[in-house]
């Protein structure tokens, strides 16, 4: 039986426990013991002293000594019509060392003189003082030795510890034995199911059915099944959508294709003769590349994961360049163009995932155009960047209308996110995603009339680590 199982620390506090409660039965015992062997010394010595009382004749020296040890005593004094009589004497061995009066000891006082005798083996002489038997005088008064007494007391208490210790163990197995039945048992059985159910969360069979008769073990089995349902029915879910999502990115896959090809064919009717096409041709180019960009997100954000970052040391001002030189072209065409400005010192250097953070400032900086776009007025989009003890900072605000607030509920939530008619919503997920990947995070700081403003932090302490220890962190 081990001390770490709970049965083990069951039966060994048990045994503790009991022990101790035979201790203080052990010591009044032991009291009771040594008043009850004095008291007997008493009796003893007081019928030895009839033999003298019933005769007015001097008792032999040799009869007299008989009497002496047979009452296991040296001196025997009786006080009778306040006369003090030696009755019975013999020589003594020593001094008288201590006196004991047993009319008048306390229940602490008599326990506190049974251990001294416990545990003093001296041969020792002390005199007893108590009242006669049947009134036979107003005191009894003996010398005798203390040795006998140790002795009796050492082996009356041997015995009762015997005693005890068997009840101690016989206790603790029955009790043992009870909680291994009542409670242990059934502890095991919740564990058994929770390993099983471990195993395979999604098998139904392995979903405990409470039936313990102990009302806590019953309530633990109740809500150990409510949550191995609640689990299970989220796996199957979670299957179901895992499975819909590898279904929605293959028709996705395949849409792209027919979209690319109905594209390159719509792009053709801008040269058509007939005026309706050409007006018609730029509506139907619109509506496919918004077909298109929906297959791409969906295929990019239906990936189970992104790649661990590939950290590289660059520089983040022409990084933003080039986000900037990308979204003035796409919008060019217009009748206001958004302005880009930069506030990034040219010798910022970061160390991350170029490519990912290039998508990550192409989404804030296509998104923040778009909305000053739909506004047909003048706007600005402006990317600021710094550093400082614990990381780098990336700011990207424009002068836009603000987002809607369905939006800023459902930001980082995908396909429910998006601030603009036909947008997909995963723009900003996947963002947000890979920023994560990084260690850091992407925070919206405000959104009102005067536009929008987002914020990239990336941790230096992340970004040093190797990718394959970023990955796991995701």
């Amino acid at each position: 039986m081990r001390l770490n199982t709970l049965s083990g620390r069951f039966a060994a506090l048990t045994i503790l426990f009991v022990v101790l409660a035979e201790l203080l039965i052990l010591l009044p015992a032991l009291s009771d013991f040594r008043r009850d062997y004095l008291e007997s010394r008493l009796e003893r010595a007081q019928i030895a002293s009839l033999a003298l009382l019933a005769t007015d004749e001097t008792l032999a020296a040799e009869l007299e000594s008989e009497l002496l040890q047979n009452a296991g005593v040296f001196n025997v004094v009786l006080r009778r019509d306040d006369i003090r009589q030696l009755v019975l004497s013999s020589q003594l061995p020593g001094p008288v060392e201590a006196t004991y009066d047993l009319r008048e000891t306390s229940l602490v006082g008599s326990i506190d003189e049974a251990l001294r005798q416990l545990f003093d083996s001296r041969h020792r002489v002390i005199r007893v003082i108590g009242a006669p038997v049947n009134q036979a005088g107003q005191l009894i008064e003996i010398t005798m030795d203390a040795q006998p007494l140790h002795l009796a007391m050492v082996e009356f208490g041997l015995r009762i510890l015997a005693i005890s210790a068997l009840f101690s163990v016989m206790t603790a197995l029955m009790l043992n034995l009870a909680a291994q039945r009542l409670i242990l048992k059934p502890m095991r059985r919740v564990i058994q199911h929770m390993s099983a159910y471990a195993q395979a969360p999604e098998d139904v069979r392995h979903i405990i059915t409470p039936d313990a008769r102990i009302a806590e073990l019953r309530e633990a089995e109740s809500a150990l099944a409510a949550m191995q349902k609640t689990v299970t029915s989220s796996l199957k879910q979670k299957e179901r959508m895992a499975q819909l999502g590898q279904a929605v990115a293959k028709i996705s896959h395949d849409l792209r294709n027919i979209l690319t090809t109905s594209q390159i064919f719509a792009d053709r009717l801008e040269d058509s003769a007939d005026p309706k096409v050409r007006r018609a041709a730029p509506k139907l180019v619109n509506s496919i590349s918004r077909a298109v960009n929906l297959c791409e997100t969906t295929l990019a954000f239906g990936k189970a994961e992104e790649p661990a970052p590939s950290l590289s040391r660059f520089n983040l001002s022409q990084l933003a360049a080039e986000v900037i030189e990308a979204e003035a072209l796409a919008g060019s065409g217009i009748t206001h163009p958004v302005e880009f400005v930069t506030d990034i010192a040219v010798s910022l250097n970061i160390r991350a995932d170029r490519d990912q953070l290039y998508r990550v400032l192409t989404n804030l900086a296509r998104n923040a155009r778009q909305a000053i776009e739909g506004t047909s007025q003048p706007g600005t989009v402006e990317i600021g960047a710094g550093e400082n003890d614990s990381g780098w900072w990336i700011r990207v605000g424009d002068t836009g209308p603000g987002l809607p607030g369905k939006a800023r509920e459902y930001l980082f939530q995908p396909f429910t996110g998006s601030a603009r008619k036909g947008g997909t919503g995963l723009g900003l997920s996947i963002a947000a995603d890979l920023i994560r990947g990084h260690g850091g995070r992407l925070d919206l700081l405000r959104s009102d009339d005067e536009g929008s403003e987002f914020m990239i932090h990336i941790p230096r302490d992340m970004a040093l680590l190797p990718a394959t220890e970023i990955a796991a962190a995701q």
